[in-house]
């Protein structure tokens, strides 16, 4: 009987050892199956079809660096020159009689000034094309105006003095003529009195001029359109 004991004892272990196996064998490809079964069903990850950002230099409005026109005024008569440097705009209506000064700024190609001496004056046009095509209102009334480029000496000049106690104030557009030659058209006042003007001369038409016995500077529009901002 103590000799059946050890056998009995290894015999059992054998059993025991081979359910085992058998056992861990089964689970294993279970485990693999769920394994599987489950990144089957997880959803996939999405990507992100968002856009970046864009960055502040993408989404700044673009400005003209430097340009200007001139043109006429459609039934008026008047003419009207209109300068930009680096977005700031500055604009000049006359028809030698009626004048009024605009400012104000560009940016992507619209163009939005109001007048200096009366905030109800305005030029609202767009640049494009080697032109500005809009509108100017003065004096409650209105008018539309293509204006070109233009180069110098055509475009927008100005001359300021005291005469006699009171600020006197000129101003001038010249543009060229296709048949030769400049037109002009100026407007001089002493405060309120309105005063003879002279021409420019087209060669050099910021020589110094007359104006009611004061001699006058005229500058081109690089010499005052900061101040007039």
């Amino acid at each position: 009987m103590s000799r059946l004991g050890p056998v009995i004892t290894l015999a059992a272990g054998a059993v025991l050892a081979l359910g085992l196996g058998v056992a861990s064998t089964i689970a294993t490809p279970a485990a693999e199956e769920t394994a599987a079964n489950t990144a089957a069903e997880a959803p996939p990850v999405e990507e992100s079809s968002a856009a970046p950002s864009p960055s502040p230099s993408q989404t700044a409005a673009k400005k003209i660096a430097k340009a200007d026109y001139g043109g006429r005024v459609e039934g008026n008569g008047a003419l009207i020159a209109i300068s930009i440097r680096n977005g700031k705009a500055i604009g000049y209506f006359c028809d030698g009689r009626t004048e009024a000064w605009f400012k104000g700024s560009e940016s992507d190609g619209e163009l939005q000034l109001k007048g200096v001496a009366n905030a109800g004056s305005k030029v609202t046009a767009e640049l494009g094309g080697g032109r500005a095509e809009g509108w100017v209102s003065v004096g409650g009334r209105k008018w539309d105006f293509t204006a070109p480029t233009v180069v110098k000496p055509s475009g927008l000049y100005r001359a300021t003095a005291i005469v006699r106690g009171a600020r006197l104030r000129a101003g001038w557009i010249m543009i060229k003529n296709p048949n030769g030659g400049y037109y002009q058209v100026g407007a001089a006042f002493a405060g309120e009195e309105q005063l003879d003007i002279p021409q420019l001369d087209s060669a050099q038409p910021t020589a110094p001029v007359t104006v009611d016995g004061t001699t006058v500077n005229p500058e081109d529009v690089d010499g005052f359109i900061e101040e007039m901002q």
